[in-house]
């Protein structure tokens, strides 16, 4: 028997929810800075990293590294490809609960 909706349009690289966290927040916040994403997720520092690999690898995230004296600073924000993916995410989620509603 065939689904009754479509989840084709769900963006596996955002669909995760790490990364749909990430997404969501710097849609709002526009740049964050590593350890304020890791205490608003409550991920550790290496899951975190490898997510935000998985998003700057598919072009929705760009990182900048610096320093701040001696302590490194990472910020990361939001791509206009990210914004886009997002977009398109949140409308296949919204046509999928329209969908589900109908069954």
């Amino acid at each position: 028997m065939a689904a009754p909706f479509d989840i084709n349009g769900l963006d596996d690289v955002i669909h995760g929810r790490v990364r749909l966290g990430i997404v969501a927040y710097l849609a709002s916040a526009e740049v964050a800075d590593f350890t304020e994403l890791k205490d608003l997720l409550e991920v550790t520092q290496g899951n975190l990293s490898v997510h935000l690999r998985k998003l700057e690898d598919a072009g929705y995230v760009a990182i900048d590294k610096s320093f701040v004296g001696r302590k490194p600073l990472t910020r990361v924000r939001l791509t206009e490809a990210g914004r886009g993916a997002f977009a398109n995410y949140l409308k296949a989620m919204g046509q999928l609960v329209e969908q589900v509603g109908k069954t």
